[in-house]
C-alpha cells in the first residue's frame, strides 16, 4: 500500500499576516514612497476592495429580492430596469464597471496602475459624496512594477468583511496596524492614535449617543463614528437617527475618515477639507447633542496669536500655549447644546491637576460642567502605554428624563472612578503589552455612572473603596481644585490587615525548620567525608 502523504493544515486567514505581507511588498518595491504614501496606497486599495465587495453583496441581495418577487433578474428588461442604474436601500454605492473590484482583480499586472487610477477617477466623478476620499493619480504617480502591484492587489483581495466580520471597523484596524508598525510620528505626545474598540464602546455606553447630532473635533479615521453607529444599531436599530459632524487636521487622515464613513453608508459633514479645529473651526456656531473625542494628547503646536481673545475661552482664560488639553475642553464645551449637551472625551492624566490650567479647571468645576472623571487602565492603546482619563461634561446636571431613565439633580457633585486595576485581560499576539476592557467591565463601569445619576441614589454616600466615589465641590475646593481620583477615592492599606504577631511567629518557625535542615545536611556531609578517609573532626 502506498504511504499516504500528510498534508499540512491550511493556516486560517489572519488580517495582521496579510498586512505584514503587504508591508513587506511595499518595503522592497521600487518607488513605493514614504511611510505616509505607503499607508495611503494601502488604504486606498482597501477602500476599493471594500466598496467593491459591498457593491457585489448589494447586487446579490437585489437579485435575490427580485427572484422572491417572481421576477427574473437575467431578463433583459428586468436587468435594464434594476441593474443598469442600481439603487440600494442600505446605502451601497452603484459602481461603474471600471470601478468594480471584479474588474480590478481580473486586470493583467502591466495594466493595474492605470486600472486603479481609472477606478478612482470614475468613483470621484460619479458620486459627489465619494469625492475627496482619495488622491487621484496615486498609482500611476508611484508606478509600482507590474509584479509588485499585482502581488499587493492579490493580498488585498484576501481582506473581506465576510472573512473578518462586518461589525468591526476594518479600515480603522488597518490604520491602527500601520500606526503600530510604521509609526514614525506616533509618540506619546502629538502622535496619531487610533482609539481602541473597547474604549469607544465605554464612552458610548456612558453617554448613550442614540439620536441627534454627534460631533468629534479631532475625528481621525472616523472610528468613533463607526463604532458608535454600531452601538446605535445594536440598541436602537436606526443609524439614520444620528447626524455626524467632524473635523480632522491631517489631509490623509481626513480622506481616510471620508472613506470609512462612505463605506458604511453614514451621512456625514466633515467640512470641505482638512483643517485645524482651533484656527479654522469648520462648524463654528453649531451646537451638538453629543461629543465623543480622543484628541492628540498634550498637543504643543496648537496655538496661533489670533486665538488670544477667541470667544471659546472668553468666559474662562486662554489655555496655555504649551499644551492644548484645556483648549480641547473649552472648544468642545463651546459646541455642546447649552441646556442638554453631553461630552465624553479622553485626555492625558496630567490635565487632572496641571498647575498652569488651575484657573480654567476651577471655573469649569464651579460652573458645574464636569460630571464624571474616569481614569482608565494603562496599556489600552497600541501606540502608547500611558494611562488616560475619560472626562464627561454635562450641560444638564439638574435631572429629568434621559433615554427613559429618571435622573436626579447632581448639581455640585462629581463622580470619580478609578479603573487602573482593571488590567486582567491581556491581548495575545501583540508585540508589546496590551490589555482590553471586556464587555462585562464596560457594562459595570457604565452602570456605576448611570446608578449615580438616577433618582433615589444618595450622592453623599455613593462610594466603593478603590473603585469610585461621589464628591461635592466643597471638598474639591479643599483639595486645591484637583480632579485626580486618587485624592478622593479611599484606598485600603492591605498591610493593616496582617496579624503581625502571628506572621512573625510563622516566619520564625520557618527559619528554625530551615536552619535545622541545614544543620542536618552539614552533619551528613561531615559523616560522608569521614567515611572516605578525609579525617574531618
Amino acid at each position: 500500500m502506498a504511504k499516504q502523504l500528510k498534508t499540512k493544515a491550511e493556516k486560517p486567514l489572519n488580517i495582521d499576516d496579510i498586512l505584514f505581507n503587504c508591508r513587506d511588498i511595499l518595503r522592497s518595491a521600487r518607488n513605493s514612497g514614504s511611510f505616509f504614501e505607503k499607508r495611503d496606497m494601502m488604504l486606498t486599495l482597501i477602500f476599493l476592495r471594500f466598496i467593491g465587495e459591498k457593491y457585489e453583496d448589494g447586487v446579490a441581495a437585489l437579485r435575490q429580492t427580485l427572484i422572491e418577487q417572481g421576477l427574473n433578474p437575467d431578463d433583459e428588461e428586468i436587468f435594464k430596469a434594476f441593474f443598469e442604474d442600481a439603487s440600494f436601500a442600505d446605502g451601497t454605492y452603484d459602481l461603474p464597471l471600471e470601478a468594480r473590484w471584479s474588474t480590478i482583480i481580473n486586470t493583467s499586472a502591466p495594466g493595474l496602475n492605470v486600472a486603479l487610477d481609472t477606478a478612482l477617477h470614475s468613483i470621484a466623478t460619479s458620486n459627489k459624496l465619494l469625492k475627496g476620499c482619495f488622491v487621484e493619480g496615486t498609482f500611476t504617480q508611484r508606478n509600482l512594477a507590474a509584479n509588485d502591484i499585482k502581488k499587493l492587489v492579490d493580498e488585498i483581495n484576501k481582506i473581506s468583511h465576510k472573512a473578518f466580520g462586518e461589525e468591526r471597523d476594518l479600515i480603522g484596524r488597518v490604520y491602527e496596524y500601520f500606526l503600530k508598525e510604521f509609526a514614525v510620528n506616533a509618540t506619546k505626545e502629538e502622535g496619531e492614535f487610533y482609539t481602541p474598540h473597547d474604549v469607544v464602546q465605554l464612552i458610548a455606553a456612558m453617554i448613550e449617543p442614540f439620536e441627534g447630532t454627534l460631533y468629534d473635533p479631532a475625528c481621525g479615521s472616523g472610528g468613533m463614528f463607526i463604532q458608535s453607529a454600531e452601538l446605535v444599531k445594536s440598541r436602537q436599530g436606526d443609524i439614520n437617527r444620528i447626524n455626524i459632524y467632524g473635523q480632522e487636521k491631517e489631509a490623509a487622515t481626513y480622506r481616510l475618515a471620508k472613506m470609512n464613513l462612505a463605506l458604511r453608508g453614514l451621512s456625514h459633514n466633515l467640512g470641505e477639507g482638512s483643517d485645524s479645529s482651533f484656527t479654522n473651526d469648520l462648524h463654528r456656531g453649531l451646537y451638538f447633542d453629543y461629543i465623543m473625542a480622543n484628541p492628540p494628547f498634550n498637543l504643543k503646536s496648537w496655538y496661533d496669536f489670533n486665538l488670544k481673545d477667541d470667544a471659546r475661552w472668553a468666559d474662562y482664560a486662554t489655555p496655555p500655549e504649551s499644551n492644548a488639553n484645556y483648549a480641547w475642553i473649552l472648544h468642545m464645551l463651546s459646541h455642546l447644546k447649552p441646556a442638554t449637551g453631553v461630552a465624553g472625551f479622553l485626555l492625558a492624566n496630567g490635565a487632572l491637576n496641571d498647575s498652569d490650567t488651575l484657573e480654567i479647571r476651577k471655573k469649569l468645576i464651579e460652573n458645574d460642567k464636569v460630571e464624571a472623571i474616569i481614569v482608565l487602565p494603562r496599556e489600552l492603546f497600541i501606540t502608547t502605554d500611558i494611562s488616560v482619563t475619560l472626562w464627561i461634561l454635562n450641560q444638564n446636571k439638574g435631572g429629568g428624563d434621559y433615554h427613559g431613565r429618571n435622573l436626579r439633580s447632581r448639581k455640585g457633585e462629581i463622580l470619580f472612578v478609578d479603573l487602573r486595576q482593571w488590567t486582567e485581560n491581556p491581548v495575545k499576539g501583540e508585540q508589546k503589552k496590551k490589555v482590553i476592557l471586556m464587555q462585562d467591565q464596560i457594562d459595570r463601569a457604565a452602570s456605576i455612572y448611570h446608578k449615580w445619576q438616577e433618582k433615589d441614589t444618595d450622592g453623599s454616600n455613593y462610594e466603593v473603596a478603590e473603585l469610585y466615589r461621589s464628591v461635592n465641590i466643597a471638598e474639591i475646593e479643599q483639595k486645591g481644585w484637583a480632579l485626580t481620583p486618587s485624592k478622593y477615592i479611599e484606598f485600603i492599606d492591605h498591610d493593616l490587615d496582617i496579624d503581625y504577631a502571628k506572621e512573625m511567629a510563622r516566619i520564625q518557625n520557618e527559619m528554625k525548620e530551615i536552619m535545622a535542615a541545614e544543620k542536618k545536611s552539614q552533619n551528613m556531609l561531615i559523616e560522608a567525608f569521614k567515611g572516605i578517609g578525609y579525617g574531618i573532626e
